[in-house]
């Protein structure tokens, strides 16, 4: 996926370490260093333009595989080994404060443990093995959010980052500032208020943002948010292909929700309404069937 390729090759070559800033001498003042925090690579590679090909991402970093559970380091290297591709994960986080992988706030659903996630510390949690969406048990373990973020890193991987309830965007953001992840690290938020918070701590961080139609793009049109730190979520329905022209327009990409109804509306007609969506102007698949869509879109690494 030529398009992909650029984005990564981009993100290697703007990447650098942060470097203080010294502040001149005066009578008046001491010397002092000024860190100033640099701008995500992404802001730069994910700036709308024409006739860029289509970014597949994989919602809750795959679901439906057998033998590879979601939300889970060891799906993601299987995936990212066939195809080109970004990953939303879903951030939990545990009794000691320990951001992890999980979408649920309990864990019978996708682990072998029960009750809540929050109750247990993150050495606990390493006592259960993640299963897989058709109840198959699997030797792999609940990961931490850091060790995703550096594997993401060393791998050039794009991760959209997923926060439930509990957790809050500061912790999130300062985990990736920590780890220098910015330029991997998309940070999705669902309204205006998250879209100001997530934006006030992280400047520097491309933002999804909820755009399902014109008033909420308006909204953010007419936000302190600039348009260059946007990623417009466009929701799980289709919108006229107007609406995607003009938040293209503004040279910010589009996101299709396809998981859910619309991923069953593909299949049941061969794949074909991939083609047709990207046509009216989708620039990202958020997906629960990656393959699929990258076969049929002939997209390959």
């Amino acid at each position: 996926m030529k398009h992909l390729y650029l984005v990564l090759l981009l993100i290697g070559l703007v990447s650098c370490k942060k470097q203080p800033s010294k502040v001149p001498k005066t009578t008046e003042t001491k010397e002092v260093e000024v860190v100033s925090e640099k701008q995500s690579a992404l802001i730069e590679a994910f700036k709308y333009t024409p006739d860029q090909e289509v970014i597949i991402s994989v919602h809750r970093g795959g679901k439906g595989l057998k033998n590879y559970p979601e939300n889970c380091l060891e799906t993601l290297k299987y995936i990212n080994d066939s195809i080109p591709a970004i990953y939303e994960i879903d951030i939990a986080q545990t009794r000691d404060n320990v951001l992890v992988l999980m979408h649920d706030n309990t864990l019978e659903r996708t682990s072998t443990g029960t009750d809540k996630l929050n109750k247990y510390t993150y050495e606990e949690l390493q006592a259960f093995n993640l299963e897989d969406d058709y109840g198959n048990e699997t030797t792999f373990k609940i990961p931490a959010l850091k060790d995703v973020l550096l594997w993401a890193i060393k791998n050039n991987v794009i991760l959209t980052l997923d926060k439930k309830r509990s957790v809050s965007f500061d912790a999130i953001v300062a985990l990736v500032k920590q780890v220098e992840a910015e330029d991997v690290s998309i940070i999705i938020t669902y309204d205006m208020e998250q879209a100001t918070e997530a934006y006030k701590l992280a400047p520097n961080l491309l933002l999804s943002v909820s755009a399902r139609n014109q008033k909420e793009l308006d909204w953010l049109l007419h936000s302190n948010i600039p348009t260059q730190n946007m990623l417009a979520f466009t929701g799980t329905k289709l919108a006229p292909v107007e609406f995607y022209k003009t938040v293209q327009s503004h040279g910010i990409k589009t996101m299709l929700g396809t998981l859910g109804n619309l991923d069953k509306q593909a299949e049941a007609k061969g794949e074909l309404p991939y083609t047709i969506w990207k046509d009216k102007g989708i620039d990202l698949f958020a997906t629960d069937r990656p393959f699929e869509v990258a076969k049929v879109l002939n997209i390959k690494k």
